[in-house]
C-alpha cells in the first residue's frame, strides 16, 4: 500500500493473543422477465418454482370467498421432499391465535391492533365475533390427483406427500378452499378505518418458501414475509360494481354475469399476489416515460384538500420510479400501483397499499418508501423474517436519498434520521442482533429500529467505509446479480468486497451478528503528536480532520488493516490502524489546532463528544 507520511503505533497491550379500467392494462402483457444468469451469483445457486392458477368467487356481502387453487411446483433443490407446506395468513386472526397471543404479551404492542374495553387495552383479535374473524379452511388437497394428507396448524398447512417430490420433479397440487376476510386489523381485511371495503393481502394459500436452509414455515405472528417465485394466474369472480386494482395485468374482456362480473389477471415471474377493490375508487393513470403505466386508486368521497393531494402525489410518483431505476435498476415490469387501503403503507407484487387521508408530504413519503421496496425485498427478495434489516434499511436509504434528490433538499446526509434512530436503540439496552428472528424482539422498538434505522446505517455508512462511488455501484451490480432471486447479507457483501476490493466480512459480522458499537476519540494531543483510542468493540477505518495553527487543514485517512486495502480518497493515507491495538498514534508535519475524527458525521460513533480536540 502506498503511504504518503510515516505513522507509528503506539499500542497499549494488556492481553496479547486474546480473542475478544383499464384496470391494470387492457393487453396481456408479452413481457418475459427472467431471472439475471450473471457469473457473480453462485453457479451453484438454486431456487424452486411455483406457478399459481386460482379461480375465487368472493362475496362482497358476508365477506367470505370460494378458491380453487391449480399449484404446479418444481423441486429444483438437491434435496428429495417428503413434505410441504402452505401459509394459511387469515388464520391469525382468531381469538387465541399466535399473533393475539403475542399482542398480549409483548411489552409494546402495534396500538393498531389494540383496542380500548371497559378502560383497559386489549387485542382486538381477542374479541372479534365469528362473523368477523379470519380463516382460510382447506377443504381439499390432491398431489396429481390422489387426495393427500394435510393438518392445519394454526396459520401453517402440513402436508404430507403421497409420493416424495424427487430434485428436478415437477407435481401438481389441486386444492379447494373457502375463506372469510378479517375485520381490517393489520394490511389486510375488509372496511379499514377509511373505508375501504377489501384490502386482500395474504390472502390466499400460499406455498411456503424451501431453499438451502430448509424450509421457512413461520407462524405468521406479526411481521412479514417471503415467497416462492413464479407466474400468477387469477380468475376474480365479484360484484359488477367494484373496482379492482393489485398485482399483474388485467386480460380483456371481463365476464358479466347477473351482479357479478369476472376479471381475470396474469402475472409473470412474482412471488406474490395482492389486489384491493371497492365500489368508490377512482382510478387514474399516469405513464412513466421509458417505464411503466402507473395506476393510483383511492375513494371518491375523500375531503377535497385530500383528493387534490392524490392528484399531486401523480406526478411524483413518476419522478420516484424514474429515480429508482436510475439508481437501482430498471423495473421491468409494464404496471405499478398506488392504492388507497390497508392501515399504513406495505409493499406487495406491482403496487403498494396505502392509507390515503394524510397530509401531502406523508403521502409522498409512505409511498417513496413502499415504491421502493419493489426493489428491496420485492425484486431482491430477501427473506423478511430472518433478514428484516435488508429490505426496511435498504428501503429507508434509498427512499432517503429519493426525497432528497426529487424535493431538492440538499442535505448533508439523507440518511442522518436512522442515524438518530439507530443511536437511541444502541443507548437503550433493548438492543438485539439484526440476525434476530422478526418475531423474536422483546419490543417492537428495538425490532423497528433494528430493521429501519439500523438497517439504513449499515448501507449509509458502508460508504463511508468504501467509498459513496463503490456503494453506488455496489448497488447496481447487487440488483443486477440478484434480481429475481432470494439474496442473503452475504450476497450482497460479496458484491461490495468484489466491486471495492476490499475485504469486508468484518463489516457484515460486527454490524449485524452482535451489538457491537463503534466509539473511536481523540485521546491527545501534545505538539504535533495525536493519540487516538478505539474504546468501542467495533473496528472501523477513521477519516480525520487535522487543522493546524497556521490556518491550514488537512484530511487524512486511516485504513483499518483488516480491510486490506483502502477506499478511494483524495486524503493524505496513513498506515493501517489494526484493531486489536486500542491506540493509534502519529506525528503531523507541523503544528497542530485541533483534530476532528469524522467532520461529516457518516460513522455511527455512539458518542461524539470525543471526537474533536
Amino acid at each position: 500500500m502506498k503511504k504518503v507520511l510515516l505513522f507509528s503505533l503506539s499500542a497499549s497491550l494488556f492481553l496479547m493473543g486474546c480473542g475478544s379500467s383499464k384496470s391494470v392494462s387492457t393487453t396481456t402483457t408479452t413481457q418475459t422477465i427472467t431471472a439475471s444468469s450473471s457469473s457473480s451469483a453462485k453457479s451453484t445457486y438454486w431456487q424452486q418454482h411455483v406457478d399459481y392458477k386460482m379461480e375465487i368467487d368472493m362475496d362482497v356481502n358476508n365477506y367470505q370467498y370460494q378458491g380453487k387453487q391449480k399449484l404446479v411446483y418444481t423441486n429444483n433443490s438437491p434435496d428429495v421432499l417428503n413434505k410441504v407446506f402452505y401459509h394459511l395468513f387469515f388464520n391469525a386472526f382468531q381469538p387465541g391465535s399466535e399473533m393475539d397471543a403475542r399482542l398480549q404479551s409483548i411489552e409494546d404492542p402495534d396500538g393498531r391492533m389494540m383496542s380500548n374495553v371497559d378502560g383497559e387495552k386489549v387485542s382486538r383479535i381477542s374479541i372479534l365475533k365469528p362473523n368477523e374473524i379470519g380463516y382460510i379452511n382447506v377443504t381439499s388437497l390432491k398431489q396429481n390427483g390422489s387426495s393427500v394428507k394435510h393438518l392445519t396448524a394454526g396459520t401453517i398447512l402440513e402436508v404430507t406427500l403421497n409420493k416424495a417430490i424427487q430434485p428436478g420433479e415437477s407435481v401438481t397440487f389441486d386444492m379447494v378452499f373457502d375463506a372469510q376476510v378479517p375485520l381490517q386489523i393489520r394490511r389486510s381485511g375488509r372496511n379499514n378505518a377509511e373505508g375501504v371495503a377489501l384490502s386482500m393481502t395474504q390472502w390466499y394459500p400460499k406455498l411456503s418458501e424451501y431453499d438451502f436452509e430448509g424450509w421457512h414455515a413461520y407462524p405468521y405472528i406479526a411481521r412479514e414475509f417471503h415467497g416462492v417465485w413464479g407466474d400468477f394466474d387469477l380468475k376474480l369472480t365479484i360484484d359488477k360494481n367494484y373496482v379492482v386494482g393489485g398485482t399483474g395485468y388485467l386480460q380483456p374482456n371481463p365476464v358479466i354475469n347477473g351482479n357479478k362480473k369476472t376479471l381475470h389477471f396474469k402475472a409473470p415471474n412474482v412471488h406474490d399476489f395482492t389486489w384491493a377493490a371497492d365500489p368508490e375508487y377512482i382510478h387514474d393513470t399516469m405513464q412513466v416515460p421509458n417505464g411503466p403505466m402507473l395506476n393510483f386508486y383511492y375513494k371518491k368521497n375523500m375531503p377535497a384538500k385530500n383528493l387534490e393531494n392524490w392528484k399531486k402525489l401523480q406526478s411524483k410518483t413518476v419522478e420516484m420510479m424514474q429515480y429508482f431505476s436510475e439508481n437501482i435498476g430498471k423495473y421491468p415490469y409494464d404496471q405499478y400501483s398506488v392504492i388507497q387501503g390497508g392501515d399504513g403503507g406495505m409493499e406487495y407484487a406491482m403496487c403498494t397499499l396505502i392509507t390515503g387521508k394524510r397530509k401531502f408530504g406523508s403521502l409522498v413519503g409512505v409511498t417513496a418508501h413502499e415504491l421502493a421496496h419493489t426493489w428491496f425485498q420485492f425484486l431482491l427478495a430477501t427473506n423478511e423474517a430472518k433478514n428484516e434489516w435488508m429490505d426496511e434499511g435498504f428501503t429507508s436509504y434509498i427512499s432517503d436519498h429519493a426525497m432528497n434528490f426529487i424535493n431538492k433538499r440538499n442535505a448533508a446526509n439523507p440518511a442522518i434520521g436512522g442515524y438518530y434512530g439507530y443511536a437511541s436503540l444502541a443507548k437503550s439496552g433493548k438492543e438485539k442482533p439484526q440476525t434476530t428472528h422478526a418475531d423474536r424482539y422483546e419490543t417492537n422498538f428495538a425490532y423497528s429500529r433494528a430493521a429501519y434505522s439500523k438497517g439504513e446505517v449499515f448501507l449509509a455508512q458502508l460508504g463511508y467505509v468504501i467509498g459513496e462511488d463503490n456503494l453506488k455501484k455496489t448497488i447496481k451490480q447487487y440488483f443486477n446479480d440478484w434480481a429475481f432471486k432470494h439474496p442473503t447479507p452475504n450476497d450482497f457483501i460479496r458484491v461490495a468486497e468484489k466491486v471495492s476490493g476490499l475485504e469486508l466480512e468484518w463489516y457484515l459480522t460486527d454490524w449485524t451478528k452482535t451489538i457491537n458499537t463503534i466509539d473511536y476519540g481523540v485521546k491527545s494531543v501534545n505538539g504535533n503528536t495525536v493519540t487516538l483510542e478505539r474504546i468501542g468493540e467495533m473496528p472501523m477505518p477513521i477519516d480525520l480532520e487535522v487543522t493546524y495553527t497556521d490556518g491550514s487543514k488537512e484530511s487524512i485517512y486511516i485504513p483499518l488493516q483488516m480491510m486490506r486495502g483502502e477506499k478511494p480518497t483524495t486524503a493524505t493515507v496513513a498506515a493501517d490502524w489494526a484493531w486489536a491495538y486500542p491506540t493509534y498514534s502519529f506525528e503531523a508535519k507541523k503544528a497542530i489546532k485541533s483534530v476532528e475524527i469524522d467532520a461529516k458525521n457518516i460513522m455511527a460513533d455512539i458518542d461524539k463528544t470525543n471526537n474533536k480536540m
